[in-house]
């Protein structure tokens, strides 16, 4: 964020304060299958979870779902979604090398109505598919109550499984051996739950969820199910925007621009804080972009800028791997320190997805002996300086130069999310930031 006086007049945006948040949560779920001829006695799985919360006009990023606003009014919605959805085998399993795609997750697509019965109920039809053609309906309602500190908000849920759905995840056919597969064929479930949410203090929030499932008779007789019913838990901190504040405020922090260009190294994190790098052999590089959307201007009463901020990267073809994209979407907040010039550290935490394995990130894999996945955690770590204040010139005002160290993880080997594996990749960057 620009630090201006505070009378400026081009120190205030035309954006105001919006609806976002991270967490780190805690799942515990049942394992509902029983798998012939395996080792495992697993009756539980579980998982740590990094979510992301943001949410404008066109865009919504809700914890373990996502989607485009393509038609709304003042009673209903209608939705583009992608919602991420739990496999639960054991985790012995989630990282078995026969297979391109993590085993302990799912990225389905779909379509949801949304209609608003009033500001506390509304109910939800969607059409998902998990993109190989198994496709499912949910009908859903949801209740929401508040009361000071405490949010609260019940649902249930009936969900319509296709054949290739319910004999894919309940009926493992095409996982396990065909003798131990089972075909319950298209079948029900119903699921009751709630979510809850505590605001301790200004933007610290602890947050939980508790729901059982029911499977239909067929699905629950099926070999390779070993229940009828199915819970899972939740429960984790966060940090979100203030409910204490009942109006939105026009924040000072501007929209920027980054552009950044960087080099791979097979360093890890902390010989890189320690200026202990070691230079890629084969000189693998990428260049980024990113937009930064900012929602916050302070993190527990101090003025820490916070920015939704989406970024597209090409990673750059060399001898020993193609051309490839990587998609992010983070939050990031940068703190202004005023002396000797004007400078920013800077920390963005959220979910990069590639379209290829890069070359530094699949070699680690290979040492570790794990299937590398698309899908992992993404940091960001920065520090720049604003090039006004340092050559004290007006036109190089808003215009930043800095480092940023873009990093990808797996959570130690503790998420399905990224295919219960530890390592990554690290790559130095020097970028460029405008705000405006």
């Amino acid at each position: 964020m620009p630090v201006l006086a505070d009378d400026a007049p081009e120190s205030v945006s035309s954006s105001v304060e919006g609806n976002w948040g991270i967490a780190l949560v805690f799942r515990s779920a049942e394992i509902p299958y029983s798998i012939p001829d395996t080792q495992v006695d697993d009756d539980r799985v579980s998982d740590l979870i990094p979510v992301i919360y943001y949410e404008n006009d066109y865009f919504f990023w809700r914890g373990l779902q996502a989607g485009f606003k393509l038609k709304t009014n003042e009673q209903w919605e209608f939705n583009l979604l992608g919602r991420y959805r739990f496999f639960d085998i054991p985790d012995d399993l989630q990282n078995e090398q026969n297979t391109n795609e993590p085993r302990g997750n799912r990225l389905d697509i779909g379509l949801q109505y949304r209609y608003k019965f009033s500001k506390e109920l509304n109910a939800d039809f969607e059409l998902m598919d998990d993109t190989h053609g198994r496709s499912y309906i949910n009908t859903t309602a949801n209740f929401h109550w508040h009361s000071g500190s405490w949010e609260l908000s019940p649902y249930t849920q009936l969900r319509w499984k296709s054949s290739e759905f319910n004999n894919r995840y309940y009926g493992l056919e095409g996982l396990v051996d065909p003798a131990n597969s089972a075909s319950p064929g298209s079948a029900f479930d119903l699921t009751l739950g709630s979510t809850v949410r505590y605001h301790i203090a200004n933007n610290l929030y602890v947050l939980g969820r508790l729901a059982i499932t029911r499977f239909d008779k067929d699905t629950y007789q099926a070999s390779t199910v070993s229940s009828p019913t199915q819970n899972e838990i939740y429960i984790g901190f966060g940090y979100f925007d203030d409910k204490k504040k009942k109006n939105p405020r026009t924040l000072k922090s501007r929209q920027y621009l980054r552009i950044a260009h960087g080099w791979a190294t097979p360093s890890n994190i902390g010989d890189i804080f320690k200026f202990d790098i070691e230079s890629d052999e084969f000189n693998n590089q990428l260049t980024s972009v990113f937009y930064g959307i900012p929602v916050a201007d302070s993190l527990f009463g101090v003025p820490f800028s916070i920015y939704f901020t989406p970024g597209l990267i090409a990673h750059h073809k060399s001898e020993v791997q193609p051309r490839f994209a990587e998609y992010v979407l983070a939050i990031k907040g940068y703190y202004t320190v005023k002396w000797p010039t004007t400078w920013r550290p800077g920390i963005a935490t959220g979910l990069s997805y590639t379209s290829k394995i890069s070359f530094i990130e699949q070699q680690e894999m290979d040492e570790k002996g794990f299937r590398p996945s698309k899908l992992m955690n993404y940091w960001d770590f920065s520090a720049d300086i604003e090039l006004g204040d340092l050559f004290n010139s007006k036109s190089l005002h808003n215009w930043w130069v800095g480092y940023s160290l873009h990093h990808r993880s797996a959570v130690f080997e503790k998420s399905s999310a990224f295919g219960r594996i530890k390592g990554g990749s690290n790559y130095n960057t020097l970028y460029v930031q405008y705000h405006f």
